[in-house]
């Protein structure tokens, strides 16, 4: 069996933080770094030394590197490299800095954050900012395909699979799988579409002497990796990471390698983390693997790419190890990464000889004897506990108070939101509702309304374990289950709050407003330009367009007049191009004034999200129908719009049958769709729990949709709001749904899905069952 790998080389030269690496043969490696280089690094006579050598210096963050193998025609191979200024460069990895590249691919309108090179050096395939992901042709050097399906979300990842298939990784929580055979006028859609809990930063494929006989791996903001096969089916997830993955790479051994913001490189064999090896950095950005010797580099927010290896004969020096070892040691942590920490209740060194670690990775706080508080890590293959730095307190971590513009707060955050731009203050006292603080922190700013939660689950993860007073306990019930997450340092968690009933209504907010807009008005030009003149939107409606998208990104009252230019998008444009109107139409359903639109023959705007979403003259779309079924859920954020549900409660509720009713559900198999419509479920629960509101009928045929999503789903985001729903149904009645047999399906849903948040709510679910019946 493999051992553990070990440090071989320092490559020492970037000014700011290294983002992407390349490892395409033993002896050398590229890197590209915030300071607008790529280099590359050529082993020496001496194996823990590699030698620098700049390629590119450019005016812009550097954020993605890849290699083209040499051929006949190109002995020495190509770099290719891209950034924020949009332009992926190619050049001769004998180039100096000075040199012009070999070509310049132009195509992107934003930062090219992903690039990856087919193995038998056929294509080239980018993914950026701007929502798009093109594979270039390599004999004309021009963009050969567009792979579709994005819609405005950055493309965070690409995989050349093979010659044919290409597999992305998206900020909207999806991986698309495309058949590069299969395109239309220069565009090639998603053969497979997999929907997965949240977005989506990383992507690899995974080696076929794997044992789950996944196909690929992904990684994402939650700290999860996931094992998938190409036609979208869950082979396995791997936990560890305390914080987001941004990269992973697979060895030649069959085993994954993962980086993260929690400062650590974790090697994986099956589903068993075996090494965690942390860096002196708060962010390790990027890991590559040689194919040949197995090999890893690393790239880190401290500006070095390190090189670790398997082979004796190849680690570096005792003193190189030393020096790494006590950087580690020395690094600082920030309280506020670790969460709460009450140095009373921790253990002093003693334990460090005493108790064995649970598993690989795990972090322990100890309070050394001169009284400052380190986290110490277990090592599996070590069997001893090592020091990986000493917490320091973060703005607010002791009680003090920090002044900013004449006030006192408890925190007071530098928020980076654009590369390039000096970062924003971020004030925040204990006592505010983040949300709130939020809200007012981006009015400050001028900036989009779509970045609330962001700018919220900041606020809430920097701040976790702080609280008010002498209470240590959750200000309120979680209803998404975070609070029962593992945290570092922490002893065994209290028993989870009460979920049921749930009282609040729910919505699903969150846009990117630009990307919406843009693709809105690029449609509308594009349909004047062709003569559609009796769809197409005038000046005048444009401009209201340009108006409302204002009032959204502020959060002020949204202009009436602009529902009418919505509903003409979203019922008179071909239905292939009506999703960003139908995205916006969610977006204004959370407001008064929408429940109050009335149209031809009193048309309401419930009608016109069901009639546009499932059209009767067309196929059905299941992102359309996910649209529709997100504005049934945003029209119960306003008193107006739960009045106008209610009053058409049988319509609405038909409406979500269809979409998600069992084996005819049009979104069976759709877990963004299926999250909507067991949202709208979840309020429509909540508005027979507190306005008892629902006929008997109404409730029972809610609890019957509600089963048969849980019957045949296994995604815990769908299941645990679908628990909610039916929780919430119990508590306002049961009698009309006892014979339903709803205890079996709770028992069904809870052996299936073993996250904790579901097995808890399941248990509240049939305590009431068996409690009423």
């Amino acid at each position: 069996m493999a051992g553990d790998f070990k440090l071989s080389a320092l490559l020492v030269g970037h000014e700011a933080d290294v983002r992407a690496v390349s490892f395409p043969s033993p002896d050398v490696v590229f890197s590209a770094s915030r300071d607008c280089t790529v280099r590359i690094w050529r082993r020496d006579t001496s194996p823990s030394n590699f030698e620098g050598t700049l390629i590119s210096r450019g005016s812009e963050y550097v954020n993605s590197v890849s290699f083209f193998p040499p051929t006949k025609d190109r002995p020495d191979g190509f770099v290719v490299s891209g950034g924020k200024d949009t332009i992926i460069e190619v050049k001769s990895p004998r180039s100096a800095s000075t040199d012009n590249a070999e070509r310049l691919l132009i195509g992107h309108a934003h930062n090219v954050c992903a690039l990856d090179v087919s193995a038998d050096g056929n294509f080239i395939v980018s993914g950026g900012w701007d929502g798009q992901a093109r594979v270039w042709d390599l004999d004309t050097w021009q963009t050969k395909l567009i792979l579709g399906g994005h819609e405005g979300m950055s493309v965070w990842s690409v995989v050349a699979l093979d010659r044919k298939t290409v597999v992305t990784g998206c900020a909207d929580k999806s991986i698309r799988v495309f058949d590069l055979t299969q395109s239309v006028a220069g565009e090639v859609m998603p053969k497979t579409t997999i929907y997965t809990p949240d977005v989506v930063r990383a992507l690899c494929k995974v080696p076929d002497v794997h044992a789950s006989g996944a196909d690929i791996a992904s990684a994402s903001n939650d700290g999860t990796l996931r094992l998938w096969s190409l036609k979208g089916q869950q082979l396995g997830e791997l936990h560890g990471h305390e914080s987001f993955v941004y990269s992973l790479a697979a060895l030649p051994s069959g085993e994954l390698v993962s980086s993260g913001e929690d400062r650590t490189v974790r090697i994986w064999r099956g589903s068993e983390c075996i090494q965690t090896i942390t860096h002196p950095a708060i962010s390790v950005w990027a890991v590559a693997a040689n194919p040949k010797t197995g090999d890893i580099v690393s790239g880190a927010s401290d500006g070095v790419a390190r090189v670790f290896t398997r082979r004796p004969d190849q680690v570096a020096d005792q003193e190189t190890l030393a020096q790494f070892e006590e950087s580690v040691k020395s690094s600082s942590i920030p309280q506020q990464q670790l969460g709460g920490i009450n140095k009373e209740k921790l253990p002093g060194p003693e334990f460090l000889t005493t108790k064995k670690g649970t598993k690989e990775g795990q972090v322990q706080m100890i309070v050394e004897g001169n009284g400052n508080v380190s986290a110490y890590q277990w090592s599996m293959s070590q069997q001893q506990w090592v020091n990986v730095g000493t917490v320091v307190d973060a703005v607010g971590s002791t009680g003090k108070k920090v002044e900013y513009m004449g006030q006192s707060y408890d925190y007071v955050f530098d928020v980076d939101i654009e590369d390039g731009k000096p970062p924003l203050k971020l004030p925040y006292n204990l006592s505010e509702n983040p949300y709130e603080r939020a809200t007012k922190f981006l009015h400050d700013n001028e900036l989009p309304l779509s970045y609330l939660d962001n700018v919220a689950n900041f606020i809430t993860t920097n701040t976790q374990g702080a609280t008010l007073g002498q209470s240590s306990e959750p200000a309120g019930s979680d209803p998404y289950g975070t609070e029962s997450r593992y945290r570092p340092g922490d002893d065994a968690s209290q028993p989870p709050s009460k979920v049921l009933p749930q009282k609040e209504y729910l919505a699903i907010s969150a846009a990117k407003y630009e990307a919406i807009f843009t693709k809105l008005l690029t449609i509308n030009k594009n349909m004047v330009s062709s003569g559609r003149k009796d769809a197409a939107l005038n000046p005048g409606e444009e401009s209201t367009l340009q108006t409302l998208r204002a009032a959204l990104e502020t959060s002020k009252p949204i202009p009436p007049q602009s529902l009418a230019v919505v509903v003409k998008v979203v019922t008179k444009w071909p239905h292939t191009d009506r999703l960003a109107g139908l995205d916006i139409l969610r977006c204004v359903a959370r407001y008064p004034v929408a429940a109050e639109y009335s149209g031809p023959q009193g048309t309401t705007l419930l009608d016109v999200a069901i009639s546009a979403s499932l059209p009767s003259d067309a196929a059905p779309s299941e992102n359309e129908a996910m649209m529709g079924a997100r504005t049934v859920a945003n029209l119960f954020a306003s008193a107006e719009g739960r009045s106008l549900v209610s009053s058409h409660a049988h319509k609405a509720i038909s409406f979500l049958e269809r979409l998600g009713g069992g084996d005819q559900g049009i979104g069976k198999f759709n877990r963004n769709l299926l999250i909507a419509v067991m949202t709208s479920s979840v309020n429509f629960a909540v508005l027979a729990y507190r306005e008892k509101l629902l006929s008997v009928d109404q409730r029972r045929r809610l609890v019957v949709l509600v089963g048969l999503v849980m019957k045949n789903q296994t995604d815990s985001e769908v299941l645990y709001r679908a628990l909610v729903a039916l929780g919430t149904l119990l508590h306002a009645s049961t009698a009309e749904v006892k014979d339903l047999g709803l205890e079996k399906w709770v028992r069904d849903v809870k052996g299936r899905c073993g996250e904790e948040r579901v097995g808890s709510v399941a248990d509240e679910c049939l305590a009431l069952a068996v409690g009423k019946h």
